[in-house]
């Protein structure tokens, strides 16, 4: 991981954001009472937080396990380097009931389950290289019983991870600010 830096941009409220990102931070604040540090600070930019919270909602449909959700963000965010979105993972992780055992494998991108570490495997590859996957990936996906919206939903994944571990590294966000 990357060392500590300070956050560099500022964290916003509807009193001092201007325009959508205003309506977007005071509808949030009215729904959840409050917002943590990432979308606080995404507001300066209305398209990416409008952008964050629309994927994010979308996210919420998908078909995939949220176990195997977890997994695969926890071995793209291993990657990518953002500490607050791995610590936010590994606790998701955690409160889905999956083992430290089964956490640290994500974070090496496999599982002790093959079905598991094939969907880790694609994630990992939709991130990095995502021209690299092969049709006989996708079989072997399909072989362990994945439907094609769940492998589609990897994607959808870690599209998300890259919005929100970029986002963070650029804003300087990081455990505990």
């Amino acid at each position: 991981m990357k060392e500590s830096i300070m956050p560099r941009f500022s964290q916003l409220t509807p009193a001092s954001a201007v325009g959508a990102s205003r309506d977007l931070l005071g509808e949030l604040v009215e729904r959840h009472g409050t917002v943590g540090d990432m979308v606080a600070t995404m507001a300066h930019s209305p398209a990416v937080l409008g952008g964050y919270l629309q994927l994010s909602k979308a996210m919420r449909r998908a078909k995939l396990d949220r176990k195997v959700s977890e997994l695969v963000s926890i071995a793209v965010q291993t990657q990518q380097g953002c500490g607050m979105c791995l610590r936010s993972h590994i606790d998701a992780a955690r409160s889905l009931g999956l083992s430290e055992n089964e956490i640290s494998r994500a974070q090496q991108s496999t599982s002790h389950d093959p079905s598991i570490a094939a969907m880790i495997q694609l994630g990992t590859r939709v991130y990095r290289e995502p021209a690299s996957i092969t049709d006989a990936q996708v079989e072997e996906l399909r072989g362990f019983g994945y439907s094609d919206r769940e492998i589609a939903d990897v994607v959808g994944v870690v599209a998300l991870n890259v919005l929100t571990g970029a986002f963070n590294l650029v804003a300087g966000l990081t455990p505990g600010d």
